[in-house]
Order: structure tokens, then C-alpha cells, then sequence
């Protein structure tokens, strides 16, 4: 599957790059070049942002807006003599370095190499700094300014002011990032109530259209596991919902990874071929 190669060969490269968080600026000249010739070609535009984050554009002319999303920074497991090339290792059954979460980056950035091909509804993509609490928590020396000013799920905030800001409101917010949950057995998992666990008192309306979403999903692939966790997904579900003067369906769809949060995290790659192959359904079927 040549989709695949890209997924996975987008992964080891955004895996290698040291973008710590509070430093995802270093990872900013490799994702901005995927989108070169895209710009160029008018096909996609950039929407500017403050601070780490970025955020593309792909408008097909369709009544339906999906935002794909990732998150740009990963922990600091090396300390201050990290090494300029960070290690990755790929062997048949999965890919090891820092997954988390350029497994999503590359499930992303492999599916943006088919938008001069397929007919996919209109298309946000958001890059978030700042995602992760950990390092944030456990060792703010190693962030910019010692962690000051720096909070968890900042990156997500930033965006969706800036859309909100713009009149750009995505219908729905799809989230790849990498859930521990399988214990370092295969899986896809779909988070979907982000109302439970960030404060939001979601309507009957948003209740039921995430059901239809996650409804579709299972008519994909119904061996997807559901359940509920913390990750960029809840503040874009807040963030809109609280703000928007309409109904915004956030989700996460996430391969399994272990270890969690550790140096040598691993990822299947059968899991990354899952998750490209639900997503460009799910895109074909909106």
C-alpha cells in the first residue's frame, strides 16, 4: 500500500526531529514543506496562528467542514544532551522512536499527499503545540522560559480561537493521536464524549450527531474499540462548542502504542494501514 510507505515513512521522519515541547518550531520547516506545493498550486492556504502551531486550508467547495488534527511537541526523555537526530527504528511489525504523536503527524501528512486525488469534503488541518502535560509537569527546566507562561493543551486553544476569530468552523474535529489503552497489544480505539471529562454541558443535538459519527466509524470498521481519554480532543470540543453558535462534533482516533510516554514507544503499523484505511472512508462517505 503505497499510502502506507508514506504514513510510515512521514512518521520516522517527524520522528527524528527533536521538537520538544515549548520547541516545536523545529519540526516547522518539515511540515511546512509537505504543504510547498499545495500552496503553490492554490489547492491549500495557511491561516495564520500564535505561537508553535500551524494551521492549513484545503476548501473543495463542499458544505462540510472536517478538521484533521495532531500535536507537534513530544516529551523531553533525553534531558538537556538530546541527541540532533532522534532514534527510530522500524522492523515488519512496528515502527519505535517517539510515536507520540508523530504516528498521527504521519497518518495525517500521508493523507494530505491524496487530496489532488480524492474528493474529500472541505479540510482544516491543525498542528498544535504544546499537547503534552508531562514534561510540562515533571521537568519544566527543559521547556523554553522554564515552562513559564506555558500551559497544557495550549496548541489546540490557540487554534480554535484563531478559527473561531475567523468565522472558520469546522463541522466536525477528528483527532489522531496514540492511546495506550491495549497494553502493547494491537488496536484502534475512538474517543467521543469529551463532555464527560472537560467541564462541557453538551446538548441533546451534539449528543446525537457524535453518535452518528462514531456510528459511522463502527459501519467502517467494527472492531474499533470505544472508550474515553485525555488528549487534544477535549479542549477543541470545549473550545468550539462553548464559543461556536453551532453544534461541533470532536472525536480521537487512536492506534495503540507502548509504551506510553517512555523512550522506545512503539506503534503497529498494521494499526497506522487501520486507522489511514477508516479515515479515507470515512472522508469518502461526508
Amino acid at each position: 500500500m503505497e499510502l502506507l510507505d508514506t504514513a510510515i515513512r512521514m512518521t520516522k521522519k517527524t520522528a527524528e526531529i527533536p521538537s520538544f515541547s515549548s520547541y516545536e518550531e523545529r519540526i516547522h520547516p518539515f511540515i511546512e514543506g509537505r504543504f510547498e506545493a499545495l500552496i503553490r498550486s492554490g489547492m491549500v492556504s495557511k491561516i495564520p496562528v500564535n505561537g508553535n502551531s500551524l494551521i492549513y486550508n484545503y476548501d473543495n467547495d463542499s458544505e462540510l467542514t472536517i478538521a484533521l488534527t495532531a500535536h507537534l511537541d513530544k516529551i523531553n526523555h533525553y534531558g538537556e544532551t538530546y541527541p540532533a537526530q532522534l532514534p527510530v527504528k522500524e522492523t515488519e511489525t512496528f515502527i519505535e522512536g517517539a510515536m507520540d504523536n508523530c504516528a498521527g503527524l504521519g497518518v495525517i501528512l500521508a493523507l494530505c499527499s491524496l487530496l489532488p486525488q480524492k474528493n474529500f469534503p472541505n479540510l482544516l488541518l491543525f498542528f498544535s503545540e504544546m499537547e503534552e502535560s508531562k514534561g510540562l509537569k515533571e521537568h519544566p527546566e527543559l521547556l523554553k522560559n522554564n515552562g513559564e507562561g506555558y500551559t497544557h493543551g495550549m496548541g489546540a486553544r490557540k487554534i480554535a480561537k484563531a478559527c473561531l476569530k475567523q468565522g472558520i468552523i469546522p463541522d466536525e474535529v477528528i483527532t489522531v493521536d496514540t492511546t495506550p489503552l491495549f497494553k502493547g497489544e494491537k488496536g484502534v480505539a475512538v474517543y467521543s464524549k469529551h463532555w464527560e471529562l472537560n467541564d462541557l454541558e453538551a446538548g441533546d443535538s451534539l449528543i446525537n450527531k457524535t453518535k452518528n459519527s462514531v456510528n459511522t466509524f463502527l459501519s467502517i470498521d467494527d472492531k474499533i474499540h470505544l472508550d474515553n481519554n485525555t488528549n487534544d480532543y477535549l479542549h477543541y470540543g470545549f473550545e468550539f462548542n462553548s464559543k461556536a453558535n453551532k453544534d461541533v462534533v470532536s472525536l480521537a482516533l487512536e492506534p495503540a502504542i507502548y509504551p506510553y510516554h517512555q523512550k522506545g514507544e512503539r506503534v503497529f503499523k498494521s494499526d497506522i494501514e487501520r486507522v489511514l484505511k477508516i479515515l479515507i472512508q470515512y472522508l469518502s462517505i461526508k
